[in-house]
């Protein structure tokens, strides 16, 4: 089993729900298991600015499945639950991306970057990040590194409960 980082969003409907129910599908797997996930978060939007804000949160998970494998599941997972990739940075249902990936310091293939390109200058990712994997080392660098260079503003927890996701939320 190896250790990935996943950072999950979502501002269309209720989002908390959308996330919570994309964590038990990965739990729900043979060959996946949730073993960490931060609390919620209320961020702005970025990017695409016009739009409602966001709910995020990340999940530390065991997995049997390779870099790869594993966003083809998280995918499989938003297209289960209707997502629709209308514009880039748009307003979403759901959003699972792989952060990182134990043993993959840097990878590339055409359907996967890691680390998540990015993720070192978002708030939104590195925050919730931080409260599951405070020694992780990202780019060589650890995570109160990038955290301290962010920007954190309109950033607040909305859901401190690290439960959150399991049944009967």
């Amino acid at each position: 089993m190896h250790k990935a980082w996943l950072g999950l969003g979502g501002n269309i409907g209720d989002p908390v729900a959308a996330m919570a129910q994309a964590l038990r599908a990965l739990d729900g797997r043979e060959d996946t298991d949730v073993v960490a996930v931060s609390p919620v978060y209320k961020t702005p939007p970025w990017g695409k600015t016009d739009q409602a804000s966001f709910h995020n949160a990340c999940a530390e998970v065991l997995t049997a499945l390779e870099p790869e494998a594993l966003l083809a599941t998280c995918l499989d997972i938003e297209k289960e639950m209707k997502r629709e990739r209308i514009e880039r940075w748009g307003p979403r249902i759901i959003d699972i991306d792989v952060l990182a990936y134990a043993g993959f310091e840097t990878f590339a293939s055409p359907t996967l970057v890691l680390p998540h390109p990015r993720m070192t200058e978002r708030a939104f990712v590195l925050v919730p990040l931080a409260d599951i994997a405070p020694g992780l080392v990202v780019a060589g660098k650890p995570m109160s590194h990038w955290l301290a260079r962010c920007d954190k503003a309109g950033v607040e927890e909305a859901l401190g409960d690290s439960g959150w996701w399991r049944e009967g939320i």
